[in-house]
């Protein structure tokens, strides 16, 4: 049998050497020396090169430099590989525990001075925070252990290798390694040392670990202690100062259960801290002290005695130019964003975050699922053959990255479940882990959504369940057996608390349906709300061949096997700009809720422990966007949960002009995460007397014509549009096509959506195999009368049997031009569209348009169902911001219910149109960009769109929605868009 060239690559144990046990992470002030900064780097393409780099004396002049922390794939301008994005493929041949031979390998080098005095400490720890993906560590030539887990912290006793003055490190790290198999989580490979390298002084009578559990009712506290220190050590005190707590255990043996009297409790919405500190006479570790109880109850999660809702996000660690490597004041202000966008929990998908993160979420406030390092999920591909989750050979590995997950973060107030992992299929392995869990933290649940049948965890999960189906999971009455499982385990499952781990996909445009969600959470107590996925989008700043740049995703650095864009799936872009997505989120999950009913509004607290008394209520009133009148609402402060009435002040309504109601809850004073005056919630109230839609005149006196006249400021040739007034104006033209989204891309199972589901087909292929993409035009008739022009065109799809009858008629209605466009489907069309709209082409000309003043919703785009960030004003945007920069083009920008529309040139008006609500009172939206659908759909990134010398107006009679396609529920039923007979009117003037 033929001799592996780098067996160890291969070895399924998780550590060896002078690994030390795993324990807090803990803020001491015992000595430490940080070994972060340049070291020297080479990079070899095989895990098999000589060790002689590791050698005491060896000189490594000439290699290059790197900075720790870091990704080498980062650094050196590709000169040390790229990174490669995939989902669930392994970017190698599925053969555990082997990996390719061809395996790039970072060597790192670095000196070191010993600090003076550490000769005195008990044991020095050289730490590594976090390597990927397998290590091994030498110190002044001595290997001293290695280690796998590439999102865990490892520290290696080093005392017996260091000495006094000089000092030298080195580091061998392998890319791929048996610990790949089990760290096949969806986001970028990006190998190299990413977190921090520290050296500790462990003191002669040190602490080696703590852990300060706590509890809450009713106001009282409990903290049961667990100090790991030698008995000599002994004396062990605890300080609280803010509670006057000065608590001496003389001996190991006297630590019992401490009764705190009057105590706050911490919550994600009051996230109550009190500083403490453990100490020996020779160290001292500072911690941070939440009182909180997690409690689960039949099939009620519970904290401190009140139903928990998650309005939860995974939350990867990424960032466009270090990729995983930390940055504190980035990711501070990355909670405090979610905060302000009413995100109050954290999936930590799918591994533990910095541990500094931690501590952020403990302050600011968050619920945390933690989650462990843990995911096979390319095992998928070969019916989870070979599946480490249930082979005996993997179980330390399985039973190492837990115990050093639960380890290292146990004391943080805000972690209140523990997850084993993500998509590793299930078996033994997944059972030992939840069953060292329970044994080490029952005051913790245990969450692992891959256990469909609820055999070892406390909570039943799903990822991206429709909305019927997660109704069915909430219904008390519902009989329905649950996914893979037997009714007497559906029986077991709806007996516990219900999370959806992942759910509204939020890949480019969209999702739709955040509404639907939270309607169940709020009717059934079973269902605990969910994690959207994802936080951000993954993208890598990149540079095109012209020097542009921009976001890259898998495929731009050459992978051979990747998956696109596909990692390209969150609520905040790349850039760290929100999406219209993170405002829809936002309003959907809203802590304060507005009812109006009879001339008051029910306002609803729907936090779990705050009061509203950090909460200003105000109200305006506006006509036709208009601001006429505006004041403060009296609304007493409610507790958590609890309801209250307010009245209504008089609304002065306008007979000629919209009139809205407007009610809004703001902060009053500022926070760690929003300045005072940051609104939380905002609800309206249509007051508008009825108006009656000017009637359509009526015309006899028809004849046939051929199209070359004027009609008040349009100007036709041969039926068609040329002029408005002195601008170049052409169209309208039938658009039924749109830049298809990431969820229009997405092929069908077969079982969502309707009849023209095709399993393996997306909507998109649908749309190009029907030609919405490319419609051709013949004109029927031209009419006209003195006022009137009329025109009827059969627009046919190409490949396709089936047309439009569109019929458009331009005429002096009240002295000003209207459209009037009556669109008509023939029989025979298989699929849903994507809009039922009209476009217009303006050249730029002396005066481009550039911008935009309407009266309808916004400010943010919005389609059938991603509807609740909208609200009804008035608005102006230039054209470039219209549009949302995703990271792969696609439909974008549309204004739904639009009133009227202003396009402009500087401060010039250019064009100004009227939108008339059709028959049955439905009002068309707008798109306006700078390019058309068509090439939109044909870029695959921004800056593949070039320059335009035309503006692109479509007014749209409606839009397909949106859906989570790309992974989870088509778009539901009632936001589809069939082919139907539509009816669009516009007024139209210039200047």
């Amino acid at each position: 049998m033929p001799t592996e060239l780098s067996p160890h690559v291969s070895d399924v144990t998780p550590g060896h050497g002078a690994l030390r046990p795993a324990r807090s992470w803990l803020h001491s002030d015992a000595p430490s020396l940080s070994l972060n900064g340049l070291w020297r780097f080479r990079l070899s393409p095989t895990a098999s090169g000589p060790e002689d780099f590791a050698e005491d004396g060896f000189d490594d002049q000439g290699w290059d430099t790197i900075p720790v922390p870091s990704h080498w794939v980062l650094e050196g301008d590709g000169a040390y590989g790229r990174p490669i994005y995939t989902n669930i493929r392994f970017p190698f041949p599925i053969d555990p525990p082997h990996v390719p031979d061809e395996n790039p390998t970072g060597d790192y080098r670095r000196h070191f001075d010993l600090p003076a005095g550490w000769s005195e400490a008990e044991r020095v720890l050289l730490r590594f925070d976090g390597v990927e993906s397998l290590f091994r560590v030498w110190v002044n030539g001595v290997e001293v252990g290695g280690a796998s887990g590439s999102r865990l912290a490892h520290e290696f006793d080093v005392t017996a290798e260091v000495r006094a003055g000089d000092n030298t490190v080195a580091v061998r790290v392998h890319q791929w390694s048996a610990a790949s198999y089990v760290e096949d989580q969806d986001q970028w490979w990006l190998p190299g040392i990413f977190r921090d390298v520290t050296l500790l002084a462990r003191p002669v009578g040190g602490i080696e670990d703590v852990w300060l559990r706590t509890g809450y009712e009713d106001g009282h506290g409990r903290i049961e202690a667990e100090v790991t220190a030698d008995p000599s050590a002994f004396p062990v005190t605890l300080r609280i100062p803010e509670l006057a707590i000065e608590h001496v255990w003389n001996a190991p043996g006297e630590i019992t259960p401490l009764d705190v009297p009057e105590v706050l409790p911490w919550s994600a919405e009051v996230p109550r801290l009190y500083e403490a500190t453990v100490s020996t006479a020779a160290e001292s570790v500072a911690l941070r002290v939440g009182f909180r109880t997690v409690e689960i109850r039949g099939d009620l999660f519970l904290v401190n005695g009140r139903r928990v809702v998650f309005h939860g996000v995974n939350r990867h660690e990424t960032h466009p130019e270090r990729g995983r490597v930390f940055d504190e004041e980035h990711a501070r202000e990355d909670l405090a964003r979610m905060k302000r966008f009413n995100v109050n929990a954290i999936r930590t998908s799918h591994y533990p975050p910095h541990p500094r993160l931690l501590d952020l979420a403990d302050e600011l406030g968050f619920w945390v699922v933690l989650e462990c390092d843990l995911e096979t999920h390319g095992f998928d591909q070969v019916d989870w053959v070979g599946n480490p989750s249930d082979d005996p050979a993997w179980r330390e590995v399985c039973l190492d990255r837990i115990r050093r997950t639960v380890e290292r973060d146990k004391n943080h107030p805000g972690i209140v479940i523990w997850s084993l992992g993500n998509e590793a299929g299930t078996g033994g392995n997944l059972a030992a882990m939840s069953a060292w869990v329970h044994a080490r933290d029952a005051g913790r649940p245990v969450h692992y959504e891959g256990d469909y049948t609820g055999e070892y965890t406390d909570i039943y999960s799903r990822m991206y369940a429709s909305v019927p189906e997660t109704e069915q999971i909430g219904a008390d009455d519902a009989r329905s057996p649950l996914l893979n499982c037997t009714p007497a385990q559906s029986a077991r499952q709806r007996g516990k608390p219900f999370l959806l781990c992942e759910y509204a996909h939020a890949m480019g445009n969209g999702p739709g349906a955040f509404d639907q969600y939270e309607a169940l959470v709020r009717r059934y107590p079973r269902l605990h709300g969910g994690f959207v996925w994802e936080w951000r989008d993954h993208g890598l700043l990149a540079t095109a061949a012209d020097g542009t740049p921009y976001y890259a995703y898998g495929g731009d650095f050459g992978e051979v096997v990747h998956d696109g864009n596909f990692v390209m799936d969150g609520m905040l872009l790349s850039n760290d700009v929100p999406s219209p997505s993170l405002f829809e989120f936002a309003a959907v999950t809203r802590p304060i809720d507005f009812v109006f009913e009879g001339g008051k509004v029910a306002v609803t607290n729907l936090r779990h422990t705050a009061d509203s008394a950090d909460l200003g209520f105000r109200w305006r009133v506006e006509h036709d966007g208009v601001p006429v009148a505006s004041g403060e609402l009296a609304v007493p402060v409610l507790a958590a949960g609890e309801s209250g009435w307010a009245p209504v002040p008089p609304v002065p309504v306008a007979s000629d002009a919209e009139t809205w109601l407007t009610v809004e809850a703001a902060l009053t004073r500022p926070t760690p995460w929003a300045p005072a005056g940051h609104v939380v919630a905002t609800a309206q109230l249509d007051c508008t007397e009825r108006r009656v839609v000017p009637a359509v005149r009526s015309r006899d006196d028809w004849r046939p014509g051929d199209g070359n006249l004027s009609v008040g400021i349009a100007e036709f040739s041969g039926g068609s549009l040329v002029r408005l007034a002195d601008r170049p104006v052409t169209g309208p033209r039938l658009e039924l096509f749109r830049a298809p989204t990431d969820n229009d891309e997405s092929p069908s199972d077969g079982v969502e959506g309707s009849d023209d589901s095709i399993a393996g087909t997306s909507n998109a292929d649908l749309w190009r195999r029907d030609g919405l993409d490319r419609l051709t035009a013949r004109r029927v008739r031209v009419e006209h009368t003195a006022d009137a022009l009329r025109t009827l065109d059969k627009v046919s799809a190409a490949n396709s049997a089936v047309w439009v009858m569109m019929e458009s008629t331009w005429s002096l209605e009240d002295g000003e031009l209207e459209l009037r466009v009556e669109i008509e489907p023939s029989r025979g069309w298989r699929t849903v569209w994507p809009r039922i709209g009209i476009r217009f082409e303006l050249p730029d000309g002396a005066a481009p348009v550039d911008g935009a003043e309407w009266f309808g919703l916004g400010p943010l785009e919005s389609y059938p169902d991603s509807l609740r960030a909208a609200r009804t004003g008035r608005f102006t945007a230039t054209v470039r911001d219209l549009s949302v920069d995703y990271a792969r083009p696609q439909e974008t920008g549309h204004r739904s219910e639009l009133r009227r529309l202003t396009l402009t040139s500087g401060a010039a008006d250019v064009l100004r149109i009227g939108a008339l609500p059709d028959t049955r009172g439905r009002r068309p939206g707008f798109t306006l960009g700078r390019h058309t659908p068509q090439q939109v759909a044909r870029a695959g990134h921004p800056f593949e769109l070039a320059g335009s010398t035309t503006s692109h107006l479509v007014i749209d009679a409606a839009q397909h929605g949106l859906g989570s396609r790309a992974c989870g529920p088509d778009v539901w039923p009632e936001f589809a868009l069939r082919p139907e007979s539509r009816t669009i009117r516009l007024r139209i003037a210039v200047g």
